[in-house]
């Protein structure tokens, strides 16, 4: 292992001699080859595609510890923090608001705005997508999808900040930091709700939550809040990540993408493939309530479980040659949006702005590269994205 590296420790794999910023796949397919891994601080990890399934399966397997929210919350967020039948419930809520078909009708949206951001360079030859696409894109979804005013992104933008990538030398300063950004957060929040409530009912996604029943029940204004506080942070960060590491990956084969820009068809499975070998969300925890065996490992109770989906998406044994990119591949049965009872509630409508946003830049900027000279800076802290994505192509 390495002794101290440069960047923040936020998974196993960083600890790992063959641990590289801006190539981690070798380190995850050794991650999940290593039997039973350990970080140095002593968190248990599991990597190990088949192990990530049986471990999820468990029912002693919890998304908290019933203190320690996500992402700053104060309370659990709705559906991520919640487990077994009062889960389960609110994901019958929420799922058929994130349904393809319920999804699909933002296409239009979704190709406009694409197209309204290239607008602004696709005549100077070059640009850094990361502020001129990838950024923006998925934030002015999020507005328009929520229903809520252009004027307030920079609101949810210092919140995402704060608590995906929080700042802090030791974890209560981290943690400190990320809620007091939550408080705001849910200050806001609760403003918005009062004044959506005062008002003739709005198609958007709020709009649904005010409506949605499920046996004769609808949601409280705090079930609301507490879910708009988890869609905030999906909405504006991973999505904003994963299209950079694609568009990136594009930028650096152009081959494959050639390949793709000619039958736009592919890219449903382009996408599958892409998210499976960059794994933006890298990792989650878990808990587990009471002792445990899974797959011949023990696991104690109140252990706290770093569960890494890199890991498993890179794993030989589930995806042969997994360092290849193969947009044939069979089965891809790859965990790039979360496995088990929590896996990704907005994996729909990802999906779908990836492919769109990727198949409007194809058809108007075919051609590109990383602009000679420079380079993509990445992060793999809280997400992996390409915080830096330089690229110059011919003026059309």
């Amino acid at each position: 292992m390495k002794d101290e590296p440069a960047f923040p420790i936020f998974c196993a794999a960083h600890e790992l001699d063959s641990w590289d910023e801006r190539r981690p796949q070798a380190a995850f397919t050794e991650l999940a080859g290593s039997g039973c891994p350990v970080r140095r601080d002593g968190t248990l990890v599991v990597a190990a595609r088949q192990e990530v399934a049986d471990f999820l399966r468990h029912p002693a397997v919890r998304a908290t510890d019933g203190v320690h929210f996500n992402l700053g919350g104060k309370r659990p967020l709705i559906p991520l923090d919640l487990d077994g039948d009062v889960h389960r419930k609110y994901r019958r809520l929420l799922d058929p608001l994130f349904t393809p078909k319920r999804v699909a009708r933002l296409e239009p949206v979704i190709r406009a705005r694409t197209n309204e951001l290239i607008d602004a360079f696709a005549d100077e030859g070059s640009a850094d997508l990361m502020p001129a696409l990838c950024g923006p894109l998925p934030t002015h979804l999020f507005i328009d999808l929520l229903g809520l005013p252009t004027a307030d992104l920079p609101v949810f933008l210092r919140f995402k900040e704060a608590v995906v990538r929080p700042q802090g030398a030791t974890e209560e300063e981290q943690q400190a930091g990320m809620r007091a950004a939550g408080d705001r957060m849910y200050a806001y929040l609760e403003a918005v709700l009062a004044e959506r409530r005062a008002q003739p009912p709005r198609d958007d996604l709020i709009g649904g939550f005010l409506t949605t029943e499920h046996d004769g029940r609808r949601l409280t204004d705090q079930e609301i809040i507490d879910v708009c506080y988890l869609l905030v942070i999906a909405g504006l960060d991973t999505v904003t990540s994963a299209l950079s590491c694609l568009l990136a990956w594009f930028a650096e084969h152009p081959a494959e993408r050639r390949r793709v820009v000619a039958d736009p068809g592919l890219l449903p499975r382009v996408v599958e493939e892409l998210m499976r070998f960059e794994s933006p969300v890298p990792l989650a925890h878990r808990w587990v309530t009471e002792d445990i065996e899974v797959g011949g490992r023990s696991f104690p109770a109140g252990s706290k479980v770093e569960v890494v989906w890199a890991a498993a998406n890179a794993d030989p044994a589930a995806f042969p040659d997994p360092l290849t990119v193969d947009f044939a591949r069979p089965r891809n049965a790859h965990v790039g949006f979360a496995a088990g009872p929590h896996r990704c509630l907005g994996s729909n409508l990802a999906r779908l702005e990836l492919r769109l946003a990727i198949e409007e830049f194809h058809r108007r900027v075919p051609d590109y590269e990383i602009t000679p000279g420079d380079r993509v800076v990445y992060t793999n802290h809280g997400v992996r994205g390409a915080i830096r994505l330089p690229i110059t192509f011919p003026v059309r």
